[in-house]
C-alpha cells in the first residue's frame, strides 16, 4: 500500500512537472487569409487619384504570427496593402479574444498595387476606397489572428540579422543610403507530430514593393508574393514580411543597364526570390534557442500634424470619418509604438515610413545586435523625417509634404529610445 501511494505521488509529480514545463514553453502559431477582392477595385500607390486595375497577378494576404511565453501573448500581423491605419486595425483588435489589443501589431507590406485603405480624397473630396472591401479585410485579419492562437504549439526559435546580398534594393535619392540588413525570426515545432517542421518565417527588410506600382494597372502583392511562395516552398510553414525604415526613397532595384527599368511580374519574381533566398541563407546557421524569452510593451505617443496635405486626408477621408473615434482640429495624432524582445531579437515598431537615417540611429541604440524595425506598423502616417531633413532639400520636397511635419522623426526617435532604456534586456 505504501509503495502504491508513493507510485501515485510520483506519477502526480511527473504530471505536475510536465504540465508546469509545458505552461512555461515558448509557443507559436500562424495562419493566413486571402484578401484579394472578388472583383477589380481601384488601387493606390499613395496620395493622388487611385487607378482602376485591368487585371491581377498573385493574391493579397493577411498573415498572422502569434507568439506566447509565460502568459505573454503577442500577434504580429502583415497586410498586403500600402498602409493600414489604426482605425481599421482597432476594428480587428475588438474581434480578437485572448490577446491584449496593445499586443496586436498590424503592419502593412506597402505594396503599391492594392486597394486604397486610407480613403485618399481628391480636391473634391471623392475617393476610390471601397468600404465594404475594407470591412471584409477587418474580419479576415481577426480570423487569421484567432486561428493562429488556436494553432499555438511548442517551438524552438531561431533569430538572425545579416546583410542581404544582391540586386534587391537601393535608395532612389542617394543610391547607397539604405540599410542592407535583413532580420529573420523563425519558429520551429519542438514537439508532437510536427517536430522539426517550420511554423513560420518572418522577414524584416526595408524596401518599397513597387515593382509594378499603379502604372501597370495590376492588382498585386508585388514582390512580396513571390517571396512568400519561395520561403514556404523551401522552408515550409508560413512566410510573413514586415517592412522596415524604407522612407525617402528605398525602393526595389529594377534598374537595367540601358537606363530603363524592369517593372513587370518577372522582376517581382526575381527580387522576391532573391530576398527569400538571402533570408534563408542568413537564418540557416543561426543557433536554436530552446527556451527564449518574450516581452512586449506599448506606449501611446502624440505627434503634431503640421502639413496641409495630411490634415486634408484626416478631415475628408471617408475611411477616417467612418472609423475615427475622436475628432479634433486635426492638429495632432495619437499613435502606438511597441517594443518586443523575442529571444535574442529586439523589435521597435514605427507608425509610418521612417527615413534610413532614423532607422540606423534607433537600431544603434537598441540593446541587441539583432535589431529589428517594423515600419508601417500600428499606423501609416506617411514619411517620417527629422527636423534637419524636413524641407531642406529639393529631393525631399515630396516626402516633406506627405509627412505629418518636421518634428515627427525626432519624436519617434526620442520615444523609441526611451522605451528601449525602460525595457529589460533581450536574451543573451
Amino acid at each position: 500500500m505504501i509503495k502504491k501511494t508513493k507510485l501515485i505521488s510520483l506519477l502526480f509529480l511527473v504530471l505536475f512537472v510536465h504540465s508546469f514545463v509545458s505552461a512555461q514553453s515558448f509557443r507559436a502559431g500562424a495562419a493566413k487569409r486571402v484578401i484579394t477582392p472578388d472583383r477589380l477595385i481601384p488601387i493606390s500607390g499613395g496620395m493622388g487619384e487611385p487607378v482602376m486595375p485591368e487585371g491581377k497577378m498573385g493574391d493579397l494576404f493577411v498573415r498572422a504570427f502569434v507568439l506566447e511565453k509565460n502568459g505573454t501573448r503577442v500577434a504580429i500581423v502583415s497586410v498586403d496593402n500600402l498602409g493600414w491605419p489604426a482605425y481599421l486595425g482597432d476594428m480587428s483588435r475588438k474581434l480578437v479574444k485572448g490577446i491584449p489589443a496593445s499586443n496586436i501589431l498590424i503592419g502593412a507590406t506597402h505594396t503599391h498595387s492594392a486597394p486604397d485603405a486610407y480613403g485618399f480624397p481628391d480636391e473634391k473630396g471623392n475617393t476610390g476606397a471601397d468600404l465594404k472591401y475594407l470591412e471584409f479585410c477587418i474580419t479576415q485579419i481577426a480570423d487569421a489572428i484567432n486561428e493562429a492562437v488556436a494553432n499555438l504549439q511548442s517551438v524552438y526559435l531561431k533569430t538572425a540579422v545579416g546583410e542581404a546580398r544582391g540586386k534587391i534594393a537601393y535608395n532612389y535619392y542617394a543610391e547607397k543610403l539604405y540599410d542592407p540588413r535583413c532580420g529573420i525570426i523563425q519558429a520551429i515545432a519542438s514537439a508532437g507530430k510536427d517536430k522539426g517542421k517550420t511554423v513560420a518565417t518572418l522577414v524584416n527588410y526595408a524596401i518599397h514593393p513597387e515593382v509594378l506600382g499603379t502604372g501597370r494597372k495590376t492588382l498585386s502583392p508585388d514582390l512580396c508574393g513571390p517571396l512568400y511562395e519561395r520561403i514556404e516552398s523551401k522552408a515550409g510553414g508560413m512566410a510573413i514580411f514586415m517592412n522596415s525604415a524604407q522612407g525617402g526613397m528605398v525602393t526595389a532595384d529594377t534598374r537595367l543597364e540601358n537606363g530603363k527599368e524592369a517593372n513587370d511580374w518577372n522582376e517581382c519574381i526575381r527580387i522576391g526570390n532573391l530576398l527569400a533566398d538571402e533570408a534563408l541563407r542568413i537564418i540557416e546557421p543561426a543557433p536554436v534557442q530552446e527556451d527564449p524569452e518574450l516581452y512586449c510593451t506599448a506606449k501611446i505617443i502624440h505627434i503634431p500634424v503640421d502639413t496641409e496635405e495630411m490634415r486634408y486626408v484626416f478631415q475628408y477621408s471617408p475611411v477616417a470619418i467612418k472609423y475615427r473615434i475622436n475628432s479634433d482640429n486635426f492638429s495632432s495624432v495619437s499613435t502606438q509604438i511597441n517594443l518586443l524582445n523575442i529571444g535574442k531579437a529586439q523589435v521597435i515598431t514605427i507608425p509610418g515610413e521612417a527615413l534610413p537615417n532614423i532607422g540606423f540611429y534607433i537600431k544603434r541604440k537598441m540593446k541587441s545586435d539583432q535589431a529589428f524595425l517594423f515600419g508601417l506598423t500600428n499606423d501609416a502616417f506617411g514619411y517620417m523625417l527629422t527636423k534637419e531633413d524636413f524641407g531642406s532639400f529639393e529631393r525631399y520636397e515630396y516626402i516633406s509634404r506627405t509627412s505629418l511635419g518636421e518634428m515627427t522623426g525626432n519624436i519617434i526617435e526620442d520615444e523609441a529610445i526611451r522605451l528601449i532604456n525602460e525595457s529589460p534586456l533581450p536574451s543573451k
